[in-house]
């Protein structure tokens, strides 16, 4: 990348089931007062906004942001799915690496409602259509949820491809709930067994209810400037972005028939292509990844199309516990989607508020020793992958 770009503050709320936490506009506009104050920059300093939300009314972006205060810059409203929160992160990022503004905001919240994902429109086409129909063709007719049986189908692909022990999805699960017991934002932070997990009720292929995130409420934001802004305002600038990519499928998505790339393998492979082409950074150098596990299946598919562990090796990696503290690269020390939650908008955004608190060495009882290269990956179907890679360097 040419600019240098620094995250010099984060900031997010806990997240809640829905029903149990306050408006959007409130966790969002707490988020990012949070994330003004942790990078100790005045609200007048900031020269635009990127707000991420996937169920809203337009324009909701600058009902939380009118909150902080009305300066009359521009407000840039985002969705791109799952995959919101970094999309707007890459906005940010690229409006700062730019020159067009010294420092900006990528604010990402959601307030949801119980239940599986749908779409709320019934009179227009789906956007999602196309990636129904191949799963369609796959797996047969279902009535399980959307998504489940995307990712569920892509779970039965890599299952029957690699010829794995389907319980090794169920010990994503059993990790996710030991790193967020330490994680006072996440939703879920009690213990599970694998026993358990594999008992709760099957939703498709797979998947058992246990290795599906919930739907959340929550908000997180992120500060990002250049390094020259951070120098002269006195600023934390030790997080820097290294390299970033917003990818959208290809024609492979819809015509290979095969469901591991309808849910974005193939996206992830570019992505991390692009990041590490940008960066110079090797995956042997990541030591912590905070990863977009919307479903355990997905984890295990991520790990491998990010070059954590060679392609049709995850159990092999799952097994070593090479995926938890002790292991090769800490994944989702956060508890991630599964146990911290899932409100779409803001999910990227608390990845990277995770990531710099990891660099910084400001994790507490989640603290992956040593941190210095993270590396981070935002799914959403539809579709867009966003991966970045931050370095911790000297300020």
């Amino acid at each position: 990348m040419s600019g240098d770009v620094r995250v010099v503050g984060v900031g997010m709320v806990p997240f809640a089931k829905p029903g149990k936490s306050e408006s959007y506009d409130a966790m969002a506009s707490t988020a990012l007062r949070a994330a003004l104050s942790d990078a100790g920059v005045p609200w007048s300093a900031v020269g635009q906004v990127y707000a991420g939300y996937v169920y809203g009314d337009s324009t909701s972006g600058q009902r939380p942001v009118y909150e902080v205060g009305l300066s009359g810059i521009p407000i840039v409203n985002v969705n791109n799915n799952c995959a919101t929160g970094s999309s707007a992160l890459w906005l940010a990022r690229q409006a700062v690496e730019s020159g067009v503004v010294e420092c900006a905001v990528a604010l990402g919240f959601e307030q949801m409602v119980p239940g599986a994902l749908a779409s709320v429109w019934g009179d227009r086409p789906d956007p999602l259509g196309r990636f129904l129909a191949v799963v369609d063709d796959v797996m047969g007719p279902s009535d399980a949820p959307m998504a489940a049986r995307l990712f569920g189908g892509a779970g039965q692909t890599y299952v029957d491809r690699y010829g794995v022990d389907p319980s090794i999805f169920a010990k994503v699960s059993v990790k996710a709930r030991q790193h967020a017991a330490n994680n006072p934002f996440a939703v879920f932070r009690d213990a599970v067994t694998e026993q358990r997990v594999l008992e709760s009720p099957a939703i498709f292929g797979p998947l058992t209810r246990l290795q599906c995130c919930p739907p959340t409420c929550g908000a997180a934001a992120a500060v990002v400037c250049t390094a020259e802004f951070a120098q002269r305002h006195g600023l934390d600038g030790r997080v820097r972005i290294a390299g970033q990519s917003l990818v959208t499928d290809t024609p492979a998505t819809f015509e290979s028939g095969d469901l591991m790339r309808v849910v974005g393998y193939d996206m992830t492979v570019e992505a991390i292509r692009q990041v590490q082409e940008q960066s110079g950074i090797r995956a042997d150098e990541v030591s912590v990844v905070e990863l977009h596990d919307c479903f355990t299946t997905n984890e295990v598919l991520t790990y491998e199309a990010l070059g954590l562990t060679p392609e049709g090796t995850a159990e092999k990696f799952i097994l070593a516990g090479d995926n938890t503290y002790g292991g090769r690269v800490v994944t989702n020390p956060s508890g991630g989607l599964l146990s911290k939650g899932h409100p779409l908008g803001a999910t990227g955004l608390a990845q990277c508020a995770e990531l710099v608190w990891q660099l910084r060495g400001q994790a507490g009882p989640r603290q992956v020793e040593g941190a210095r290269v993270a590396l981070q990956h935002n799914l959403g179907l539809g579709g867009a992958c966003v991966v970045t890679a931050y370095e911790a360097v000297d300020r």
